[in-house]
């Protein structure tokens, strides 16, 4: 018969074993390699002293090649909640130090858990994976695992926020899991993502790349825009994760949260009465226009480095979380391409799905010409940005800033789209094309048949220009609600955003939309 002081010894004694994770060694390897180990993970996450770990004890249950004999601490995954910055957040943390955090049947399990009770408390999930993939050992076990995870990422989305750190190597079928989650983090140098690593490509297909090539953060955020935020350390990755959740409501249940403002709502922007340039040729930054506008100038940027031509994030207004969509026209002119079109459709769905409501800033020359473009799918591509300002019921605030030409009109939210306030600037150029184009075709006549062609055709460019190349014929139709001083941008938009709080609009009975490829 033991004593209670016993029993309690012996509580004390097997949780300190297992917070010692994979052992000295490993652990002293993991930081070397220049990762936290798992639990130092969450100890940044949440609120000093307000984690609660979940099946510490957990052990896997697999007796193939010599698996019995090896005890596997906390099976490879460190879970349980707290609070982030005082609301709270489930979340699992896979730990390399153990097995290479190897995901089996009980692993996944842990993992499933914390996502089953994420979902029916309404409070955000936040993933850190780590891993060196399934469990071998555990064969079809280990596949099990995975697919049970994918299957709750699916019946999570647009219920609670999904968040994804990249801590490691991620290969084969763990990458689909991050996938379907809302927003992908990945750590420069020490974390990639691949179906197939470098050597299996090497002996399928000849072609040599390394790792960073293949899956880093910086090709994942560039170049294949599977992940959203490239972070310079762990530590970075995390602050931004915190950064992001303090944007999001706990669930779709939930209106987004509000802060209080310290910056002036009705502040004037007297810069941006400038900041169009006088000729069409010439760019400028639309984040100049985003940061003057927003409270305290703070945008949190997603997709940053990818898709360059299109802008979307987070901010602002008066305190109210709202989500930003905006054409570059310092990339590309600001033309809508194919990843342009997909960035910005995740984008609004997911603010959308999670009650927060959408600014546009418009300024679009087109659809981006070219052979690669008409081949790869841009009709269908283009058609999702359209489906999903059309869907969207969160109010919808435009402002059209320089040009808005033909079928990029509509798709950037549009009055035609359900878009509740439509504002331009004088500026503001909107029209089926631009004015030499137009006058080429609609004056061809009368400049071919000129002696002096170029004076003739600078005449009709004017003419075109001035009859239909301003805001004054969309608002004249009411497709425009005002037309309004640059500098009066922040006010018009917080006015709306107030006004519109209320919104409430419902989309017919269906099981859902089929949304184009």
């Amino acid at each position: 018969m033991h004593t209670t002081q016993e029993h309690i010894q012996k509580l004390l004694d097997k949780e300190k074993k297992t917070l010692m994770l994979g052992g000295e060694k490993a652990v002293e390897k993991q930081k070397a390699s220049g990762k936290l180990t798992a639990r130092e993970r969450l100890d940044l996450l949440f609120d000093p002293g307000s984690f609660r770990e979940l099946d510490m004890f957990v052990n896997h249950r697999c007796d193939n090649f010599g698996m019995e004999k090896i005890e596997i601490p906390s099976d490879g995954v460190v879970t349980g909640h707290g609070m982030v910055n005082g609301r709270p957040v489930f979340a699992f943390s896979q730990d390399f130090t153990a097995r290479g955090g190897s995901l089996g049947e009980m692993h996944a399990a842990k993992i499933c858990k914390v996502m089953d009770m994420a979902l029916k408390a309404g409070v955000p999930c936040v993933g850190i994976n780590d891993s060196g993939g399934a469990r071998i050992q555990e064969g079809v076990d280990a596949l099990k695992g995975y697919g049970d995870i994918f299957f709750r990422n699916s019946r999570a989305s647009g219920v609670i926020p999904q968040l994804t750190a990249i801590m490691g190597p991620c290969a084969g079928g763990a990458v689909y899991s991050p996938a379907m989650t809302d927003f992908v983090f990945m750590v420069k140098n020490t974390s990639f993502m691949f179906i197939t690593g470098p050597d299996v490509i090497k002996a399928v297909t000849g072609e040599q790349t390394t790792q960073e090539e293949l899956g880093g953060a910086m090709t994942h955020n560039s170049k294949s825009g599977n992940a959203h935020f490239a972070c310079e350390s762990d530590a970075d990755a995390i602050e931004q994760i915190k950064i992001l959740l303090s944007f999001l409501p706990s669930n779709n249940m939930e209106d987004a949260p509000r802060t209080e403002n310290t910056d002036d709502p009705w502040r004037i922007c007297p810069e941006l009465d400038s900041i169009i340039p006088d000729s069409p040729r010439m760019s400028y930054d639309m984040r100049d226009v985003i940061r003057s506008v927003v409270d305290n100038g703070v945008f949190f940027e997603p997709h940053y480095y990818y898709a360059q031509n299109m802008i979307v994030g987070f901010a602002r207004l008066n305190g109210h979380s709202v989500g930003i969509v905006a054409n570059q026209p310092s990339v590309l002119a600001g033309c809508l391409d194919i990843d342009a079109s997909d960035k910005a459709t995740r984008f609004i769905r997911f603010c959308d799905a999670f009650n927060i409501p959408l600014i546009t800033f418009v300024d679009v020359p087109g659809y981006l010409p070219g052979t690669h473009q008409e081949h790869s799918g841009i009709i269908r591509h283009g058609a999702k940005l359209l489906w999903c300002y059309s869907e969207a019921t969160v109010p919808k605030l435009t402002v059209v800033t320089r040009k808005d030409y033909g079928g990029s009109y509509i798709a950037m939210s549009s009055r035609h789209l359900g878009a509740d306030m439509v504002f331009a600037w004088p500026t503001a150029e909107i029209a089926v094309m631009g004015a030499q184009g137009a006058a080429n075709i609609i004056f061809r006549k009368e400049i071919a048949g000129a002696e002096d062609q170029a004076a003739k055709r600078a005449e009709m460019i004017g003419i075109y220009e001035e009859q239909f190349n301003n805001p004054y014929v969309a608002a004249s139709r009411g497709y425009v609600d005002a037309v309004i001083l640059p500098s009066e941008t922040r006010k018009r938009l917080v006015d709306a955003l107030e006004i519109l709080s209320t919104k409430s609009e419902s989309l017919p009975p269906k099981k859902h939309g089929n949304i184009p490829a």
